[in-house]
């Protein structure tokens, strides 16, 4: 099998897979927003943001790492692998065990507090997994990810609907997040073992390569850490639970669409790298051109669409009592569309390795996101945070492009985003000709999904935004 029909092949297990996760892990939300209420929701989102500040730290850039190390040095790939594991293992006790103590320090409820204790453990055995995930992406094995990703969804619906059963309230709902994320570990790390050999090493001189690979990354986490989750965090400690439940509800379908571009990215990674050893640059520009035309392809429609549907599939997904989150939803789309564009160039940084240079641009937009978040979430709540999102990630994207193009005298070609946009834009016409109450139902905003997405492609085609030679390519005849 060709390494183009392998990549093929794992981003199609992995987007297959996606959409089982989701719609399993969407289906779980449901319940959740129902039962615990706008506050409830609110509550809950405050403990996992709380949470993801420790997470994200904990990550010290090892996920990225991991990929880059073992493609580099195949014959060391246990000791990387077990050394990565080993100060995952250390750097996960340490700053997510640090979480419920430090939750004591803010002015939350007791509820609160409590299930930042219960949910710690979520986190650890996450940032766990992300080392496998590492060794699995190398390998284009993504389907153990897939499959562990499924059942842990399974183990979360059983226990979210066990605790609405029982009344376990906000506590239950945690530790139902919990329990998923351990059985998602296990799973992980059975499949892992087929490729290599995953313990914990605990060698200095291993630890002191990985950290001088890492720092940059580290650095350039803990600042996307002040863009990405201190809107949530802010409006957690100034604003009521029931606003932050709002957001919350229109930020996780955010969180669901902006996994779409990293998975794929995570995918196109090794390819990258491995043709940057290789110093064969046409083929890198190709396969970073390729990879954002797809990406772009797919931004366009989601953004355009939510702007008509966004109402509807609120109240489909968290229920009638979140219906003002569809607003946020519309807004918060535009940030997604810049994660979809901006995601390829942001990983061209990594494989080239160029971290380092690329510090100033997170540090950049962190500080002058932070700003705006207190100068406009106390005013506009929950609209000046999705506001200063929209901003933050635009901003990224332009700066890493810009990195990219002077580094490497890259220049992006537009014409695949152009033909992607005026095509959204005829489908978003065909949207609003439809009756609004053809689809305030789940058959009715199904077809209606159906029929964007096969006039979207009808567009594509009469504009020739892809061209045989892709078709060929996806079919495996070149």
């Amino acid at each position: 099998m060709s390494l183009h029909q392998k990549i093929f092949n794992n981003t199609l297990i992995q987007a297959v897979g996606k959409i089982a996760s989701t719609g399993l892990n969407l289906f779980a939300f449901a319940f959740m927003t129902r039962e615990l209420g706008q506050s409830g929701f609110g509550e809950y989102t405050t403990v996992i943001t709380f949470l993801s500040f420790f997470a994200i730290i904990a990550d010290l850039g090892l996920t990225l790492v991991t990929v880059q190390m073992i493609n580099s040095d195949k014959d060391n790939e246990n000791k990387i692998l077990g050394n990565l594991f080993g100060l995952r293992l250390l750097s996960a006790l340490l700053f997510i065990g640090l979480a419920p103590f430090i939750v004591l320090l803010f002015d939350y409820n007791d509820g609160i507090k409590l299930g930042v204790m219960i949910a710690a453990a979520s986190f650890f055995f996450t940032a766990l997994n992300q080392i496998m995930v590492g060794l699995f992406q190398s390998r284009l094995k993504m389907n153990r990810v897939v499959w562990a990703e499924v059942i842990s969804r399974f183990v979360l619906i059983i226990a979210v609907i066990l605790t609405i059963k029982y009344h376990w309230g906000l506590n239950g709902m945690l530790a139902a997040t919990s329990i998923a994320s351990f059985s998602s570990f296990l799973l992980h790390f059975y499949f892992a073992r087929k490729f290599a050999k995953i313990r914990p090493l605990f060698n200095l001189n291993w630890w002191l390569k990985i950290t001088n690979l890492s720092w940059p990354l580290a650095i350039t986490i803990a600042f996307n850490l002040i863009y990405l989750r201190a809107d949530t965090l802010i409006l957690s400690l100034i604003k009521t639970p029931a606003e932050v439940g709002l957001y919350g509800a229109a930020y996780k379908i955010i969180d669901v669409l902006s996994s779409l571009p990293f998975m794929f990215a995570g995918v196109i990674l090794p390819v990258l790298v491995l043709a940057w050893q290789k110093k064969d640059l046409p083929k890198f520009k190709n396969i970073l051109q390729r990879s954002f035309d797809v990406l772009a392809l797919i931004a366009m429609p989601i953004v355009v669409g939510t702007q008509f549907l966004a109402n509807d599939i609120i109240v489909l997904i968290a229920g009638p009592e979140f219906i003002e989150a569809g607003m946020i939803l519309k807004m918060l789309i535009i940030a997604v569309a810049a994660i979809f564009l901006g995601n390829m160039m942001s990983h061209a940084v990594v494989a080239i390795g160029a971290q380092k240079k690329v510090i100033w641009i997170y540090v950049f937009t962190s500080i002058t996101s932070l700003i705006a978040y207190f100068i406009f979430i106390p005013r506009f709540s929950y609209f000046g945070a999705a506001a200063v999102t929209i901003y933050s990630e635009i901003t990224i994207a332009i700066l890493s492009t810009i990195f990219i193009y002077r580094q490497l005298h890259i220049k992006v070609n537009l014409i695949a985003l152009s033909k992607s946009l005026v095509s959204s834009l005829l489908m978003g016409l065909i949207l609003w000709l439809l009756p609004t109450n053809l689809y305030q139902n789940f058959l009715g905003l199904s077809a209606t999904i159906l029929l964007a997405i096969i006039s979207y492609t009808y567009f594509l085609w009469i504009f020739r935004a892809f061209n045989k030679e892709d078709m060929k390519l996806i079919l495996n005849k070149q």
